[in-house]
């Protein structure tokens, strides 16, 4: 791993308030959206066989790994097929997999991905220490080995719930370069009013449901 590129990118004192926010922030819709993941939970075991959480291992800052939590959206063992989807990824680059109809999705999963509402158990990894409420978006551990070295500055902070990235297309961005972009510019002008301009673009991209599938 280019370890250089992955130094911590904020000092101690905007790190300390960025993480003061995050959970105060966390804890706060942790509190509010409960209600709504209790009945989500509910409605993911009605529909359809497995648990309702699904959790993931993504690399996180400085290339720290960690079990990402999302409401499951997929039939059970859903994972374990994506080498044989592979020739209907909608990208050529691997490292953006993603099918527009994809048969694994469930019915319940397709609409609580069109809301983006699969992420909100990532609040707890938020409140854990492993996420941010912004910042790049985090990736599998084996697509490090497809890394170039520019790439691993995007590990110089916590991977986040949402980011530039997503309130600027999400799965409409097909170029893995253009991800690096975002995620480098924000970490590059990283302020706490660009991470609040950043939450409030995030409400009406969800909205829009623009690059959601």
């Amino acid at each position: 791993m280019h370890v250089e590129a992955t130094l911590p990118a904020l000092g101690r004192f905007d790190a300390l308030a960025k993480r003061m926010v995050d959970i105060v922030l966390a804890s706060i819709g942790m509190v509010c959206l409960a209600p709504v993941m209790v009945v989500l939970a509910v409605l993911v075991r009605l529909d359809s066989r497995g648990p309702s959480l699904f959790a993931q291992t993504r690399v996180g800052m400085r290339g720290r790994t960690f079990r990402m939590l999302k409401f499951r959206t997929m039939r059970e063992g859903a994972e374990h097929e994506q080498d044989a989807m592979a020739e209907l990824n909608q990208h050529d680059d691997p490292r953006l997999f993603k099918i527009p109809a994809d048969p694994r999705v469930t019915r319940l999963g397709r609409v609580i991905r069109r809301w983006s509402l699969d992420e909100l158990p990532q609040l707890y990894n938020v409140l854990a220490g492993d996420m941010s409420l912004v910042g790049p978006r985090p990736f599998f551990e084996s697509d490090l080995a497809d890394y170039e070295a520019h790439h691993f500055r995007r590990l110089a902070v916590k991977p986040g719930l949402t980011g530039l990235w997503q309130v600027s297309g999400r799965s409409d961005i097909v170029d893995f370069e253009e991800v690096v972009q975002l995620d480098r510019y924000y970490i590059e002008h990283w302020s706490l009013v660009l991470d609040a301009r950043i939450l409030a673009r995030t409400i009406p991209a969800v909205v829009s449901r623009r690059g959601a599938y």
